[in-house]
């Protein structure tokens, strides 16, 4: 019969018994944070669509999503090794599986960089290199530039380190092109502008716990006003950037009118909540529906990339919102990866 404290200790070690593989496994999936990915995936998928105007390789879709799951999980992983000594006193983070016990920190630790190379491995051998060092670039940003000294020494953190979640379309456009054009860059500042008020609306709810262990979120550091005001700012900046490309012919009316009720909305949220006594219920809302205005946004992309017509100025792309076919310029075939332009 096994006693209680051998069935500790093998949910201690993740033996392979009963609910503690169970136990393990949820663990595992926890550290790579799902439903974050879930975003990110879409923001690599989509704008390989646009960038090949219709479906890519079925078997680059595949590795990409992969060796994407692989990289943002393991990026995940680390920054829970990180911030273990915050995690413990905030209540969101409490039962994670390191500050819950479940998990030691070095085992955490070994596993983030497992997923991190194995991702690389799987970019570099299976989609081409430059999608591989823009995964990685990412990966580090978070890890480096974000979590280990931007978000606790700037309320400006989520700003700048913020950027980390706007590589997969880099990464997703890589991956189709084997380049990274204009156009990349452009859907890299769409996410880039939509991160701080999506991320700020949770901060305006936590402040609490951000302030409780010391991390300088806007909303701790600044005030509620004066982050309202900021955050209203990047979504009014947001609104009319993911609209230009329909003005330079670069996507269609579809998209344009999908951009334009989708940016009114979330700006009408920022709004709700400066005009609430209580933010916690608007801000909620706020975020929640931030992130599936960014999903949408992108699914508006990729649905554009199967429709190239009606577009304004004949479809012509001066912002470079297209690859040129390869044949109007010389019948070699693209390199596997281009020159970063």
């Amino acid at each position: 019969m096994t006693t209680a404290t051998e069935r500790a200790g093998r949910l201690a070690i993740g033996a392979p018994d009963g609910g503690g593989a169970r136990q393990r496994i949820r663990d595992y999936v926890t550290l790579t944070k799902p439903r974050i990915i879930s975003l990110l995936l879409v923001t690599t998928v989509a704008p390989m669509m646009l960038a090949v105007r219709g479906w890519p390789n079925s078997w680059t879709v595949l590795w990409t999503m992969l060796g994407g799951y692989l990289m943002a999980g393991g990026a995940n992983a680390i920054n829970m090794y990180l911030d273990r000594d915050i995690d413990r006193q905030m209540a969101r983070t409490a039962l994670r599986p390191i500050p819950s016990g479940r998990m030691s920190p070095a085992h955490v630790l070994g596993f983030g960089i497992t997923l991190g190379t194995a991702a690389f491995a799987l970019f570099w051998t299976l989609v081409n290199p430059l999608s591989a060092v823009l995964a990685l670039s990412g990966l580090l940003y978070y890890v480096f530039i974000y979590t280990r000294w931007l978000k606790r020494t700037s309320p400006q953190n989520i700003v700048i380190g913020g950027a980390a979640g706007a590589f997969p379309p880099l990464v997703g456009w890589a991956a189709a092109t084997g380049e990274v054009t204009l156009t990349a860059v452009y859907l890299f500042l769409i996410v880039f502008f939509w991160t701080p008020p999506h991320f700020w609306a949770l901060a305006l709810i936590k402040q609490k716990d951000y302030g409780r262990v010391g991390v300088p979120m806007a909303p701790n550091v600044w005030g509620e006003r004066e982050t309202l005001r900021q955050m209203l700012f990047y979504a009014l900046v947001l609104v009319p950037l993911t609209i230009i490309p329909v003005a330079f012919g670069g996507m269609g009316y579809v998209y344009g009118l999908s951009a334009l009720a989708l940016g009114a909305w979330l700006v009408w949220g920022v709004i709700a909540v400066m005009r609430a006594v209580n933010l916690t219920q608007p801000a909620w809302a706020l975020y929640r529906n931030s992130l599936l205005y960014l999903a949408l946004l992108f699914a508006a992309m990729a649905v554009d990339g199967f429709f190239p017509g009606a577009r304004v100025g004949g479809g012509r792309e001066p912002l470079e919102l297209r690859n040129p076919d390869i044949s109007d310029v010389s019948p070699a075939p693209l390199a596997p990866a281009g020159p970063l332009r």
